[in-house]
């Protein structure tokens, strides 16, 4: 009898801990979705603002998103030689000038769509989300555990 309860202890606590030690899968729609809900709210947008706003936004991401990957992938290798770094030294300075130029388009863009406020506050609640999130996913939540009462 002493074995099976044995058992059972262990199996819950092992099940236990196997559920604490699980995140969530990320999710590229529920992010997206989360970062434009956080900034509409952070940047007060209306919603007719927003709905103008985030397809111009979602195209600029997408654009830098092609150049990201372009630069992810000069980073994967170490050329073997000093020449061979230098051209992947120029190249990723090259990527990042192109990062900056569609930054600026898109900018102008955006503020044709929103006023120079709105958009400062767009930019700051960017930031502010994707600090969040990397603190999220370096430190993720941990599960509430009941606290000694204070007498």
């Amino acid at each position: 009898m002493n074995r099976i309860f044995f058992a059972f202890a262990v199996f819950f606590l092992a099940l236990e801990m196997s559920a604490q030690g699980k995140r969530e899968k990320f999710s590229p729609e529920k992010f997206r979705a989360d970062m434009e809900q956080f900034i509409a709210k952070e940047a007060c947008l209306t919603p007719k603002e927003s709905s103008k706003f985030f397809p111009v936004y979602d195209e600029m991401n997408k654009k830098q998103r092609v150049i990201f990957n372009r630069m992810r992938r000069l980073g994967k290798v170490k050329p073997t030689d000093e020449k061979g770094c230098r051209d992947v030294i120029q190249k990723r300075d090259q990527l990042e000038l192109e990062l900056k130029q569609i930054q600026q388009t898109y900018h102008n863009k955006f503020m044709s769509i929103i006023s120079a406020s709105k958009l400062f506050d767009v930019i700051n609640a960017e930031d502010k989300f994707h600090r969040r999130m990397l603190k999220r996913y370096n430190h993720p939540p941990m599960p509430r555990q009941s606290r000694p009462q204070k007498k």
